[in-house]
């Protein structure tokens, strides 16, 4: 557990040096003398805003190796936080400039150079339009695949006239090696979506899956099965997820991230529970069989450590799919590891897989609570949402050393359930926590 918090550290480190570069990059071998600070800092915050724009590109092309044991919601917002704060340094760049010398109002000018100011216009409407989307997208009725295009045809537009500003302006990016490494950066970043976009879908091509079964769940939940077509199936590890497209072509707008909910056992055949929530879950009951399907993934790092003692379940909501699928594993591995699990949902009836929870715990070192928020004729357990005392007594019970928490479900659950662990002295290296509201 401790590895993947030296990894993620390392990841980090290496993201800060990256950025932190480019302004001392552009300022090698370059005569500075009689610039003002002012104007120097606004080049360096528009450098530093250009680099994390590019790694954003990186930070969503779904590489296996970048950033090992964080999971989707950790990358997802640090590529939020990232956008945010790029949007800003971008923005202070010409607000800084234009306090330091008003002449670079110019740069903004149509009078002064039409193609240069509505390019830079440009960027800046670009750039407020990718925020603003990604944090209001759900009140603005936009849909997420639609959300998904427009993002990075913007990001695009973005990197790219913010190349060609720093290629012809040319005070600091005057060396040919300089030029070079900027247009290395900015090309690499645009073929990273590329081969998001075109390449990976061409391979996942030769490698199709049909649906085999769709079945209703309590809860306004279905279950979609999937069987490999031509090939061996996927090998995966319980709890990760795999972006799903469910149509005639790999290249379809309508991809969406599902945790798988079968065993990690079973490479013939996967299983992802689906709540109906939006436009295309809504409509998920409808899936025909077989309908051809393509799974990009696996993905993730919501699994339980080998190295745990035992493990503490606690899930909310549809968030206990990717824990099914660990438990799934436990069971068919015949792990004799003891687990607690804490399942927390409206009513017992809308409780998924509620049955077979309850035989595995009947038959496995499966400790089993089940908390409805509505108790039911006759409940003598305890009902109501999770509270912070619930998970002080996990932590009592089954103590901070050796036992690993995995936590999935609403932002509440999750929020309070991570505070309180960790007060109660569960190193945050223990703490695996998988978010489902990051799109």
């Amino acid at each position: 557990m401790a590895r993947f918090a030296n990894q993620r550290a390392a990841w980090v480190a290496a993201y800060v040096v990256f950025i932190a570069a480019m302004p001392w990059l552009a300022a090698l071998d370059h005569d500075r003398r009689g610039r003002e600070f002012l104007l120097e800092f606004s080049v360096g915050l528009g450098f530093i805003g250009l680099a994390m724009m590019w790694l954003q590109f990186a930070l969503t092309a779904r590489f296996r190796w970048i950033a090992p044991g964080s999971g989707l919601d950790t990358l997802m917002q640090l590529h939020r936080q990232a956008g945010i704060s790029a949007f800003a340094l971008v923005l202070a760049h010409p607000v800084l400039a234009i306090a330091a010398d008003d002449r670079f109002l110019d740069f903004l000018d149509p009078r002064a150079g039409l193609a240069r100011a509505a390019a830079l216009w440009v960027v800046l409407a670009a750039l407020a339009a990718i925020v603003g989307s990604s944090l209001w997208r759900r009140a603005l009725g936009i849909r997420y695949e639609w959300w998904r295009l427009a993002h990075a045809v913007l990001a695009t537009v973005i990197v790219f006239i913010g190349l060609v500003h720093v290629l012809r302006v040319g005070f600091y990016i005057d060396d040919g090696w300089k030029r070079a490494t900027w247009s290395g950066l900015t090309a690499g970043a645009i073929g990273l979506l590329g081969y998001t976009r075109v390449v990976r879908p061409l391979r996942l091509a030769r490698r199709p899956w049909r649906v085999a079964e769709v079945r209703r769940e309590p809860g306004s939940s279905w279950t979609v099965a999937l069987e490999p077509v031509g090939h061996g199936g996927l090998r995966f590890e319980a709890g990760q997820f795999a972006w799903v497209t469910i149509g005639a072509s790999p290249f379809s707008l309508e991809q969406h991230p599902f945790s798988f909910a079968s065993s990690a056992e079973r490479r013939d055949r996967v299983e992802f529970t689906v709540k109906e929530l939006g436009d295309w879950t809504g409509r998920i009951g409808q899936t025909p069989v077989g309908a051809k399907a393509y799974l990009d993934g696996p993905y993730g790092a919501f699994t339980l450590d080998r190295q745990a003692g035992r493990a503490v379940c606690i899930a909310g909501g549809v968030g206990i799919t990717p824990i099914m699928s660990i438990l799934r594993t436990w069971r068919d591995r015949g792990d004799e590891r003891p687990v607690a699990l804490l399942y927390a949902a409206g009513s017992l009836e809308g409780m998924v897989y509620r049955e077979e929870l309850e035989e595995m715990a009947r038959e496995r070192p499966l400790e089993l609570m089940l908390l409805p928020r509505e108790a039911p004729p006759g409940w003598t357990g305890e009902a109501g949402l999770p509270t912070a005392a619930m998970f002080e007594r996990l932590v009592e019970r089954f103590g901070t050393r050796g036992t690993q928490y995995l936590v999935c479900g609403p932002p509440p659950l999750m929020e309070l359930a991570e505070r309180t662990l960790l007060a109660r002295g569960v190193p945050a290296g223990a703490i695996r926590a998988e978010r489902f509201d990051i799109v």
